[in-house]
């Protein structure tokens, strides 16, 4: 059992290392190796010729036994199809000494058959027993943009052996979703992001000699309260969310304040600045412990709860006045709500529309109102229920209107002195 779990843990580290080739350069991802561009003269794209054959023929081989799963494309809260497959090769036949496995694919968009993208990835495989039992399971992905692809895939080992695969797949929206834009144009195949706190590009915005001023308050918090860690699947649609607002051409300055309620603590602090800084934020998310609480706070019969209440009256009271306040994050089921006493004071001079982006996977679960949307209420905010990628494009869609309409329609309201 020992050998089966050491020859398991190459291959998750290795799974995702895969890379393009887009525009004529090839990049090739090695196992613990930086990416480095490689391409032949004139920046042609050089695949070797038994590699390109098999490639060509539409048979299936198993010189090296392997099972080939595809993954149907998947629409992510990014707005990207993620689509990939699923490896499994008998550790037996990997036996002896140390190899190499090398996978090469490539993805041929219907709509633009004349721009096929290759993916390679190297995976370096150590010396397996002759008596290893089980399957070694490896992985593959990558995004699309909607339309129907055509896919040639092989993984060869350092004998030269060779397991191909072929399939065809579609990434489609609903027919009540086709107005969403989503982040690929039809057709294009890219490489599956693999940082989600990596940089945003540029974005041109809409002139305006004072651009809308948003603030953001973040409980990065795992869907189960009980959870030990914040998995990826936790911050995806919470980054997500922060993106598709950076990303508004109508807004022109970022206020995000990043807290965790069950550490009583705010994460990270960026106070009207041009852009979202999101490397920053994610060396802050990262440093999240659950389950660690200072003694005095632990203490507190009523902790969590004063520190929202204090986080939320200082956010919301400050001279700094955005044109909207956006709470996001996953349900927040506290022992007690935010008493109305201590916000109705805040409330009564907010003239500004304020929202809950509240990302919940499962609302059947726990159907209940928690304690930011009893906060946002007194404030006559509105509470979107964030389930599926569909619900944050149009819940952005409907704030942006409504921020904006706001913005133009209000008279100045002078700072009430604390």
């Amino acid at each position: 059992m020992r050998r089966k779990r050491r020859a398991h843990r190459w291959f998750p580290t290795a799974s995702r290392e895969a890379s393009l080739v887009s525009a004529g350069v090839f990049w090739v991802a090695a196992i613990l190796s930086a990416q480095s561009p490689l391409s032949g003269p004139g920046g042609a794209v050089h695949i070797n010729n038994s590699d390109m054959a098999i490639l060509e023929t539409p048979d299936v081989r198993k010189d090296l036994q392997c099972t080939v799963s595809p993954n149907k494309p998947v629409l992510g809260f990014d707005l990207r199809f993620h689509a990939g497959y699923d490896v499994s090769i008998p550790l037996n036949d990997l036996s002896g000494g140390e190899n190499q496995l090398t996978i090469l694919f490539r993805v041929i968009p219907e709509a633009r058959k004349d721009d096929p993208r290759y993916f390679i990835q190297r995976i370096h495989v150590p010396s397996i027993d002759e008596d290893a039992k089980g399957d070694a399971t490896l992985s593959g992905m990558l995004d699309l943009g909607e339309g129907n692809y055509h896919v040639d895939w092989l993984v060869r080992d350092r004998s030269e052996r060779v397991c191909s695969f072929y399939w065809d797949s579609e990434a489609a929206l609903q027919a009540k979703d086709k107005q969403m834009e989503l982040d690929i144009p039809p057709g294009f195949v890219e490489r599956s992001q693999s940082d989600q706190f990596a940089p945003e590009p540029p974005i041109e915005r809409v002139a305006s000699p004072k651009p809308l001023s948003i603030k953001v308050l973040v409980n990065f918090a795992p869907q189960n309260a009980d959870s030990p860690a914040m998995r990826p699947i936790d911050t995806v649609a919470l980054v997500t969310m922060l993106r598709r607002i950076s990303r508004e051409p109508q807004f022109g300055k970022f206020s995000v304040v990043a807290f965790n309620i069950q550490e009583q603590r705010v994460l990270y602090r960026q106070s009207s600045a041009d852009k979202i800084d999101f490397p920053a934020l994610g060396g802050a998310v990262e440093k999240i412990k659950l389950g660690t609480v200072d003694l005095k706070k632990l203490s507190q019969k009523h902790g969590d709860t004063e520190f929202l209440s204090d986080l939320i009256q200082k956010e919301m009271s400050g001279e700094d006045r955005p044109d909207a306040v956006i709470f996001a994050g996953p349900k927040l089921m506290l022992d007690d709500s935010v008493p109305d006493e201590a916000l109705k004071p805040f409330a009564a001079n907010v003239d500004y529309p304020v929202f809950y982006m509240n990302y919940n996977l499962d609302p059947r679960a726990v159907p209940w109102k928690d304690s930011i949307s009893h906060a946002v209420r007194l404030f006559r905010g509105t509470e979107y229920s964030i389930t599926r990628p569909r619900d944050l494009w149009f819940a952005v869609s409907e704030m942006v209107s409504r921020i904006v309409k706001s913005k133009h329609g209000r008279t100045p309201t002078p700072v009430p002195s604390q």
